[in-house]
């Protein structure tokens, strides 16, 4: 079975993928998103693209670094529902 941290890391990994990638994103809702899924991602294509235009050649590390990082945060205080793990 998948966490609800795993699934997170996964669907924001991709979508960040795809817009560095320049395939763009749209609403949080056409990407199967929550809205706190949707803040993660979009501090993780800044970071992302900020470490691009300081020449970093592979910001795939850093994206699924990132999106890990904040999906267990944000799960780790309740996630979508409020309620945080036990």
């Amino acid at each position: 079975m998948t966490s609800d941290a795993d699934l997170c890391t996964k669907l924001v990994g991709h979508w960040s993928h795809e817009a560095l990638d320049g395939r763009g994103y749209g609403d949080h809702q056409s990407m199967g998103l929550s809205d706190g899924q949707y803040g993660i991602l979009r501090e993780v294509v800044a970071s992302a693209r900020a470490a691009e235009r300081q020449g970093a050649a592979d910001t795939g590390r850093l994206i699924d670094r990132e999106a890990r990082e904040g999906c267990v945060a944000w799960y780790r205080v309740g996630g979508p529902g409020g309620e945080p793990w036990r």
